[in-house]
C-alpha cells in the first residue's frame, strides 16, 4: 500500500517561546487540560520506550496516573519485560500522541521505582477487579490461553473480598525524571514548531530553545 500522497495540512495552532510557561510542567499541564477539554479519548495515554543493555529497543502504550514537577509516575508489574529493560537500562521517553490537536509531547529521562507506600496508596484507589487483575498478570509471560486468567480471576474473587486485596510484591509504580521535554506544534507546510526544555541534573532552571522542523 503506497501512503505517499496521504497528506494532513496542519492548521490548528501555534507554539512560540513567548507563548509557553517557563516551566515545562506548567506547559504540560495547560496542554493536558486542553486535551481533556477536547474530549480526547484517553489523554493520559503515553508511549513508553525502553532498552536492554545490549541496546536493544521496545516500546508499548501505558497511561500517566499522576504528574508534578518531580516526574511522570504510571504503574506496571515489576517483572514485565519493560521492567527488566529498566533495571538494565534507566534512560527511558516518553511520547504523549495527542495527533487530533495537532500535538505531541516527548520526554526524555531518567526512571526510578517509587516508594512501596507510594504505591499501596494508588493500589488501594484502584477498584477491586483491578488489584486482582494486577495479581492474576504475570506480565510478558506466556500463558496456555484467556480461560486461563479467567480461572484464576475466579479463585482470587473467591479468595479477597473487596477492601481485603494485598498489594503484590511484584506490582507498583515508576516516575520518569525528565531532562529533556519536547513540545510539538504541528504547521502549515510542515513547518512544525517544537520547544524543548532542557536540565542537567545539577541545575536549578530550565533552559529553552526552539527546534528546526
Amino acid at each position: 500500500m503506497d501512503l505517499s500522497d496521504y497528506r494532513q495540512e496542519y492548521l490548528k495552532d501555534a507554539l512560540t517561546r513567548s507563548s509557553v510557561e517557563p516551566c515545562p510542567f506548567q506547559q504540560f499541564t495547560k496542554w493536558f487540560q486542553q486535551a481533556v477539554d477536547a474530549d480526547y479519548p484517553e489523554p493520559n495515554a503515553m508511549s513508553i520506550a525502553t532498552a536492554s543493555s545490549a541496546a536493544a529497543p521496545s516500546l508499548r502504550t501505558v497511561l500517566l496516573k499522576y504528574f508534578d514537577t518531580q516526574g511522570f509516575v504510571f504503574f506496571t508489574n515489576y517483572q514485565s519485560r519493560k521492567a527488566k529493560e529498566i533495571a538494565e537500562n534507566p534512560q527511558v521517553s516518553l511520547l504523549f500522541p495527542w495527533i487530533n490537536l495537532e500535538r505531541q509531547v516527548v520526554v526524555l529521562g531518567r526512571i526510578e521505582k517509587i516508594s512501596k507506600e507510594e504505591s499501596l496508596k494508588y493500589f488501594q484507589s484502584r477498584p477491586h477487579d483491578s488489584q486482582l487483575g494486577a495479581w492474576v498478570s504475570y506480565q510478558s509471560s506466556v500463558i496456555p490461553d484467556r480461560e486461563w486468567l479467567a480461572t484464576k480471576l475466579d479463585e482470587l474473587n473467591k479468595q479477597y473480598a473487596p477492601g481485603e486485596v494485598p498489594l503484590p510484591e511484584f506490582w507498583g509504580g515508576y516516575r520518569v525524571i525528565p531532562h529533556h521535554i519536547e513540545f510539538w506544534q504541528g504547521g502549515p507546510a510542515r513547518l512544525h514548531d517544537r520547544i524543548l526544555y532542557s536540565k542537567s541534573d545539577d541545575a536549578s532552571e530550565w533552559s529553552l530553545d526552539r527546534l528546526s522542523p
